[in-house]
């Protein structure tokens, strides 16, 4: 397939029609107001349905109504904004409804910056709502990686009856890479994934077709429907994906996500030039977190670990620390409210904690 030019929000938004997605409600905010823009032109093409909401509390509780007719339908925000979808979220995941959403995040905390944040880390793997339900976080650093991880995010919604969120931030947002698009689903394709919901579907059903009721709150209901959900959770092993790069002989590992992570893959390269033994982790899903990766790590080898993150306070921290137990240090390297992280940022403190380790 040919190989296009796009803008990461852009690619996103092509790649969420491509999968079947006829419906997208959202309000505007910056870096990710290329999506809504994007659909408002696109959703016409493919007898979609675009609306620019209100405002983010309404965006998302429209994206609640239309799934429940079977439509595939997705939303998009920037940090704030998805402050606000988290009680619309919540009462997704109530419902057992397959939404997928996007954060493009931006610094904070509050109203923060424009500009590009790793500031919702936590929000997005341990706080989306309210009720304590989890999702699957997809986090790219690519925007062909944007692009697969949206078609796939919709199959996966579906296939969980569970909300799926990608948390990519401002620089992948806005900038611009070839990108392979994914087929696009037919429109026969698109009615047979809507007509396979109708059994869980509001869409006036006749007094004597049976129809599912999804969760409801009286006597013990909604601990049964807990139950449930977290058997769910613990089927996501085969679902957690992680990249490792020169971890079998590194003395010292390098670990990010997202664009972060971009940066690390060219820092492990010119350290090893420099003789310096790096390696790298990198979590692509962020929940479930690989934790297994730094567990397996033989720390008679592995004298310390650079975890770098656009986010201060460190976010991902708590996860890596989880997996570590203390076995080597764990030294930060960090920017926060809109400050991009640089290499030579990252290059001076891996030096530094090759220095104090090895």
């Amino acid at each position: 397939m040919a190989r296009v030019f796009m803008k990461g929000c852009e690619a996103i938004a092509e790649a969420a029609v491509r999968a079947g997605c006829r419906f997208f409600a959202g309000y505007p905010i910056t870096p990710q107001n290329e999506i809504p823009e994007y659909f408002a032109r696109r959703m016409p093409e493919v007898d979609g349905v675009f609306v620019q909401g209100e405002s983010e509390i309404a965006s998302v509780n429209m994206l609640y109504g239309a799934v429940q007719t079977g439509t595939r339908s997705m939303s998009s925000s920037s940090s704030t904004g998805i402050s606000l979808y988290s009680e619309g979220v919540s009462y997704c995941a109530a419902a057992r409804l397959p939404i997928v959403y996007v954060n493009v995040g931006r610094g904070g905390p509050g109203i923060g910056a424009i500009q590009p944040a790793q500031q919702d880390y936590l929000q997005a793997t341990k706080a989306s709502g309210n009720g304590g339900f989890q999702m699957i976080v997809l986090s790219p650093s690519t925007v062909q990686e944007a692009v697969d991880m949206t078609y796939e995010a919709f199959d996966l919604a579906a296939r969980d009856n569970n909300p799926v969120l990608i948390l990519t931030d401002g620089v992948l947002g806005t900038m611009m890479e070839p990108v392979e698009l994914p087929e696009m689903k037919s429109a026969e394709e698109v009615a047979e994934m809507k007509a396979a919901r109708k059994a869980v579907s509001a869409v006036g059903h006749m007094p004597d077709e049976q129809v599912r009721i999804l969760p409801g709150g009286i006597g013990d209901g909604w601990e049964k429907t807990n139950i449930e959900t977290a058997k769910l959770y613990t089927t996501w092993d085969k679902d957690i994906r992680v990249e490792e790069i020169m971890t079998d002989d590194a003395e010292i590992i390098l670990t990010a996500y997202g664009i972060s992570a971009r940066i690390c893959r060219v820092a492990v390269k010119k350290l090893r030039e420099e003789g310096i033994k790096a390696g790298m982790i990198r979590p692509i899903t962020i929940s479930p977190f690989p934790y297994a990766s730094f567990e397996n790590l033989d720390f008679n080898r592995v004298k310390g670990i650079l975890d770098v993150e656009m986010s201060i306070p460190a976010q991902m921290r708590w996860d890596v620390d989880h997996a570590v137990h203390g076995r080597c240090p764990i030294k930060e390297c960090l920017r926060s409210g809109g400050q991009i992280m640089t290499l030579g940022q990252v290059m001076d403190t891996a030096r530094e904690l090759a220095k104090e380790v090895l």
